[in-house]
């Protein structure tokens, strides 16, 4: 209903601030089904995968820095050490598939920015996304 965005802290000044808006659509933290009990994909870093999620798909800033301003988010949400150390690493080993995936999609037209949502629940985004309703 708002937009989300991140501001860096004193000593990340090297960092952008970030701004997802309100309807773009994310898929939170894109963590493994196998580690879900661990770590869901709807945990206290929602906020913080959300502006990763945004970073991956605008790609204003390099991956690295997409990386790491999603660990100091989540270190601003106080995320316990270990989970931001899993999560991070899980992104640093896999995040580069997303990246370049987005990358692609973006350059056929995909659009990740709603104007329109769904009025159904059950409603997929591979399906809402052909929608020009949507956008």
């Amino acid at each position: 209903m708002k937009d989300i965005g991140w501001t860096p802290n004193p000593g990340q000044k090297q960092y952008p601030s970030v701004n997802a808006p309100v309807g773009f659509v994310t898929d939170f933290a894109s963590i493994p089904r196998a580690f879900w009990s661990l770590l869901p994909p709807d945990g206290l870093y929602t906020y913080p995968a959300i502006v990763h999620d945004y970073l991956y798909w605008e790609q204003p800033v390099s991956r690295e820095q997409a990386d790491m301003i999603f660990k100091f988010a989540m270190q601003d949400f106080q995320i316990d050490k270990l989970s931001i150390a899993a999560i991070h690493a899980g992104v640093r080993l896999g995040g580069g598939k997303a990246w370049n995936s987005n990358a692609a999609l973006k350059k056929k037209g995909e659009r990740r920015i709603l104007k329109n949502f769904p009025s159904d629940p059950t409603m997929t985004w591979a399906k809402w996304k052909n929608n020009p309703m949507a956008f």
